[in-house]
């Protein structure tokens, strides 16, 4: 509860009193004074709820932003650890076949070749 609420509040209180005295008494000038506090106080109380609403709903942001901010972080570092880990790889796996093509040289001229006659058959016009 913010200053807003409660002077809004105790105002339409006050002004709930003003009226009722002004109704015993007889008195119409303290009726409407009475019946301006009452609305002002209400309009007051009003404003204060909903200034309270609004810094709820910017503390939430907050946290969300800070939420997200930190997802992001996460998914960046999973991020970068999956592209060591391909890059590993692909290096382990490069020199691997490199090792094979130098150990079967006459399978790898034999393959190479089939795969260049494949794509020049696959590739003619005149299929």
């Amino acid at each position: 509860m913010n200053r807003d609420q409660i002077e809004g509040a105790s105002r339409h209180v006050k002004g709930r009193a003003q009226t009722t005295l002004g109704g015993i008494t007889g008195d119409p000038g303290r009726q409407v004074r009475g019946a301006v506090n009452q609305v002002a106080g209400g309009a007051q109380y009003v404003y204060g709820r909903a200034r309270d609403r609004a810094e709820d709903l910017a503390e939430d942001g907050r946290h969300l932003a800070h939420a997200a901010s930190e997802r992001a972080d996460h998914l960046i570092d999973d991020g970068r650890r999956y592209a060591r880990e391909a890059r590993r790889r692909g290096e382990t796996y490069g020199r691997q076949a490199v090792r094979y093509a130098d150990t079967n040289r006459t399978s790898t001229l034999l393959g190479v070749a089939a795969l260049a006659f494949a794509a020049g058959w696959l590739t003619r016009r005149g299929r």
